[in-house]
Formats: structure tokens, sequence, C-alpha cells
């Protein structure tokens, strides 16, 4: 054990040093969540061929179908996180493999919108389980949770660059179905793979007597999560409206350029991939620069790539995609980055389900609302509502407390991974 080292704003930081995870562990529960958000974006980049052997007109019929994985997504973390803390992170990640992959390949057993929804909604359960277990898992033993959120947050675009281009690769050559079911069987080794190799960790955080001390820095925890999780919402609801529309609001504004649903596929694993590389930057700079004007500059850039996206097609359409995607995405390590400066370990998995139960199950309405908006008033007055909850989250933001600085809290978590 370390000795304790004297906060810059007054109090104790408990320092405790932890072997570092094994290369596997690591990996593992990076391509966990790699997979946590490719599963959830195959529904939405493989809707109109669904739609079609389904027998229904519009593809936005079906949309709200995929709502319920989202509502699951978020109400499930809670559970998730409990479990986490008290059962133990590393069972929950072998769930977490297993339950994803069975659940995907009941997806592509499916053959109504109703046997559809059931099943897209045991994976959201599925789903629900990564964020809270695989994140605290990964930053419990890091000297640089920013840097390591960033590659963690890297990880999980990747996964949806793959959705992209994969499902349209299958559905051109293999129908929509195998879309699902491969990925499905690939989980479930995976699962098996992380039962041999990942780290035994033994007792659970929440009976573990060494657990880190989150830094307060003179602020109240609660208010500060209260922030967060206003904006966590704001910020899921704007990432499900873009995800879960890109592929068909790409090929609304690349109608001139290409209708090939491959090749569109492949354009948005493009933008993904590009928008992706903000998270890296944006993990880097978590462990070097104040919190709270990194995040307003992130917001304030999203906010006026998305108004160009409003008047613009073609090509100019597409860079401003690329903007705010990777703003959308470079948002997303903020809140677990406030997770580790103010909460301890021994919670955090329960801190992160609470905080996820609220923005992913509140956010998930925006999946439901995609097809009646698009329908009755088209792909413009989408991008008005996500310029509309991209102010909320800019608004909010700027009611988040000075954070302290990233040295002071790099301390509390040990050696890096």
């Amino acid at each position: 054990m370390l000795p304790d080292l004297q906060s810059p704003h007054g109090g104790r930081i408990v320092v405790h040093h932890y072997a570092m995870h094994k290369t596997p562990t690591r990996l593992l529960l990076n391509i966990g969540h790699a997979l946590d958000h490719m599963f959830l974006l195959i529904f939405a980049t493989a809707v109109t061929t669904i739609a079609k052997d389904f027998q229904l007109q519009h593809w936005e019929d079906l949309m709200p179908y995929g709502a319920a994985a989202f509502f699951f997504f978020g109400l499930g973390a809670l559970p998730s996180g409990r479990l986490g803390d008290l059962w133990g992170r590393r069972p929950m990640m072998i769930v977490f493999f297993m339950s994803m992959g069975v659940s995907a390949i009941a997806v592509g057993l499916t053959s109504t919108p109703v046997e559809l929804a059931i099943a897209l909604a045991v994976m959201g359960c599925a789903a629900s389980i990564y964020h809270p277990i695989g994140i605290p898992m990964l930053v419990q033993r890091a000297s640089r949770p920013g840097w390591v959120i960033g590659v963690n947050g890297f990880a999980g675009n990747l996964g949806l660059a793959s959705a992209a281009a994969v499902t349209g690769l299958f559905v051109k050559y293999f129908g929509w179905r195998m879309a699902f079911v491969i990925p499905g069987i690939v989980s479930i080794i995976l699962g098996f793979v992380f039962a041999v190799y990942a780290t035994r960790d033994g007792t659970a955080p929440a009976r573990n007597n060494t657990s880190s001390s989150g830094h307060r820095a003179g602020v109240s925890v609660a208010s500060v999560l209260l922030v967060m999780t206003v904006a966590a919402t704001s910020g899921a609801m704007l990432f499900n409206f873009a995800t879960n529309s890109n592929y068909e609001l790409l090929s609304s504004k690349f109608s001139q350029i290409s209708q090939d649903p491959a090749r569109i596929g492949v354009f948005l694993a493009l933008v993904y991939g590009l928008a992706s590389l903000t998270q890296l930057l944006i993990g880097n700079l978590l462990d070097k620069i104040a919190l709270k004007p990194l995040y307003l500059g992130i917001i304030t850039i999203q906010l006026l790539s998305i108004g160009l996206a409003i008047g613009t097609d073609g090509w100019l359409f597409y860079l401003a995609q690329i903007i705010f995607m990777a703003t959308i995405f470079g948002a997303v390590p903020f809140t677990d980055a406030i997770v580790v400066r103010f909460v301890d370990d021994a919670m955090r998995s329960r801190v992160s389900g609470m905080r996820l139960t609220v923005s992913l199950g509140a956010s998930s309405i925006a999946v439901w609302l995609i097809g009646p908006i698009v329908k009755q008033s088209g792909f413009t007055m989408l991008l008005w509502v996500m310029a509309a909850t991209s102010c909320i989250t800019l608004a909010v933001v700027c009611a988040l407390p000075a954070s302290p600085s990233p040295r002071s809290y790099r301390t509390t978590n040990g050696p890096e991974t």
C-alpha cells in the first residue's frame, strides 16, 4: 500500500497499489465495448431490409419497435451495477458476453415486429451490463483514467463503425438475419475466452476494504452527480438520435452520390472511424486540463456543426456529419471521468448504474421518436431537434462546478493499466 497524500483542496487522498489487469483482460474489456455498441446498431442499419421482409410499407413504421432495446439498455444498468459491486465484475462480464450472443441469435430468428421488439428488449437487457461493469473494471487499476476511458470509448465507437460496414455487407450478400446470428456466435465464443483468461479479482468491490477514495474537492458530490446525470441524459438522447438515424439520414442527404447500401455503410463507417479518434484526444486531455471548459468547448462545436448539417447536402453535409459525430463521441468520456473523480471504487458500478438507468432509459424515447419525426416532417426537422438537444446539454454543463485538478485524482487509482 502506498502512503496517503494530501489533497490540494484539503482532506486526505487514500492511495492504494493495485496489480495491473493482464493484457487479455484489457483487450477483452475493450472488445466488449465494441460489441455492445455494434449489436445495438445492427437493427438501425438493417431496418429498411427488415421492414420489407416483414411486409411493412415504410421503415419508419418499424423503427419504434427498436425503442424497447434502448429502454432496457438503460433500465438494466441499475441492477447490473449493483450486482457488479456486490457479486463481482468478472462474473458479470461473462454473463454479458454470453447473453449478448444468445439474444442476438434470437433477434435473427424473429418473423414479426412484436417478436423482434421482444428479442431486441432482451438484447437491451444484456447490453446494459457493460457500461456499469466494464468501464469501472478498467479504471479501477488506472493512474491515467482519462486516457483509459478515451481508449475504451474509441473501441466502443469502432463497434458503431463496424455495425454500419459489416451490417451493410451482410444485408447485401447474406440477408439481415445473418447480421445478428454470426456476431452472436462470436460473442458467445468471447465469453468462454473471457472466463478462461480474464483477471480473477477475488473479493467483490463493495466488500474490498482497499478501495481507493474518490476525490471530493469541497464540492457536493450529490449536486455534481445531478448535473452529470441531466447532461448525460440530453447527451444520450442526441447520441440515440444520431446513431439510430445516421444511415437513413446519410442515404437521404447523399441521394445524388450513392444509394448502394453497402457503399453507404462504408461511408458511414468512415464517419464513425474518424469521429472515434476524438475520444482518444479527449481521453488524453482529461488527464491534463480542467474538465468543465473542455466539456463546454466540445458541446459548442457540436451545436455549430449540427447547424451546418441542417442547410447542406452531399459532400458538405458529409463533412458536417463527421464533425458533429466527432463531438457527440467526444462528449461521452466526460460522465465517466466525473464518476472516477468523485466516486469511490467500491460503489462506482452502482453510481454508474443509477446514472445510466436515468439517462439511457429517458433517452430511449429518441429511438421511438425518429420514425414519427422523419415521417411527418423529414430529416431537417430531426436535425433541428438534435440542435435543440445540444443546446440543453450546453446549458446544463454551464452549471457544472469547477472540477478538481487532473493531477489530484490520478493518484487515487494506482498503476496505469
